[in-house]
Parts: C-alpha cells; sequence; structure tokens
C-alpha cells in the first residue's frame, strides 16, 4: 500500500468492499490490519452516509484475528470484565484507562528492545524481544492493581463485603470502616 499525502479515508460500500481513496484500490480487512502495524493512520467511512465507522471496523479486524490464528490476545476473563462495565458508571474510564495501559506497555516495550540492543548488539534476541512471562505477569498485576484503586476512588464501597444482619458489628470492623473512610478522605483531598 503506497502511503498518501494527508488523511487516509476508506470507503465502506454496502456490499462490505473497502476503498482506499489515497490508491485508488479495494482492500480487505487483512489490508487495514497491515496498515495499523505500519503506523499508518486511516478513517473508515459509510460509502453512503459519510459516518465515520472506524471503530466498528477496527473491531471487525480485531474479531477475525482472535477468531483466525487461534493465538489470542484478549483472554476469556478480560473479555467477561470489559463486557461486565458496558452500562456501568465505570464504562466512562475504562476506555482512558485501557489506552494509557496500552501506551504504557509499548514503552516498556520499546525501552526493553533498547536495552537488550545495549547489552548484546544488534541480534536477531534484541531485534525480536519476546518479554518472558513474568515480566509480562508483573506488568499486568501492577495495571490490574491501579485500575482497582481507580475504580475503587470511584466507588468506595464496591468489593466490599455485606455485613450479615442477623449478627452485630464488633469494635474491630467499626475501626476498620472508620481507617477506610479516612483513606477515602485522604484521596479526596489530594484530589
Amino acid at each position: 500500500m503506497a502511503k498518501t499525502e494527508g488523511e487516509i479515508i476508506i470507503k465502506k460500500y454496502a456490499n462490505r468492499r473497502l476503498y482506499n481513496t489515497g490508491t485508488s484500490t479495494y482492500v480487505t480487512l487483512e489490508d487495514l490490519a497491515k496498515m495499523v502495524k505500519k503506523g499508518e493512520e486511516f478513517t473508515v467511512q459509510d460509502a453512503k452516509s459519510g459516518d465515520d465507522i472506524t471503530h466498528s471496523v477496527l473491531t471487525q479486524i480485531i474479531f477475525e484475528q482472535e477468531s483466525k490464528t487461534g493465538n489470542t490476545l484478549l483472554p476469556i476473563s478480560f473479555l467477561r470484565q470489559l463486557i461486565s462495565y458496558y452500562g456501568d458508571q465505570m464504562q466512562m474510564v475504562v476506555p482512558t484507562f485501557l489506552e494509557h495501559s496500552m501506551k504504557a506497555f509499548t514503552d516498556q516495550q520499546v525501552q526493553m528492545r533498547e536495552q537488550m540492543t545495549r547489552a548484546f548488539g544488534d541480534t536477531p534476541l534484541s531485534k525480536n524481544l519476546q518479554m518472558p512471562i513474568q515480566m509480562m505477569e508483573e506488568h499486568v498485576r501492577r495495571n490490574t492493581d491501579m485500575f482497582r484503586q481507580a475504580m475503587q476512588m470511584f466507588s468506595p464501597f464496591a468489593g466490599q463485603p455485606q455485613a450479615p444482619t442477623a449478627k452485630k458489628t464488633d469494635a474491630k470492623d467499626i475501626d476498620e470502616l472508620k481507617e477506610q473512610l479516612r483513606n477515602l478522605q485522604s484521596r479526596l483531598d489530594n484530589l
């Protein structure tokens, strides 16, 4: 695909065909996936209405990649959690969080490649670095913790066990609640 000057517009027709107006050629979802991997920015428009349908086309590319390769990037638990946020009060926060997490992940990957190149020179290992599983798990754990903390700021009592109505709350539980309230107030003051 030749890169054109200015914004690349892809038109999607009713027959599901995609037309790259920059190169005057029909393209496939696979071609669009390659453009994304090359860092080429494009907008997909409905040919009839002119509506921006980039989001749905990119989602379709992800769906096809997930189903055809067998190497999924999106674990079932993540998909379930993501679906649970639709319609939730946190729905507005999730896209920003995911965007920042992916940026941080990309930045860390670039830094790791640079460190490997400095340490071992320009070798196949430094060019095609696959992050060790332990480092990936640590990154995911940190992002998950950060996300949970952000969620608690907006919904401080979510995830707190409900006290049984039949039992009396003892002094220890009350002290813990007071401490949590103090921590919450401190967070709000910092905001």
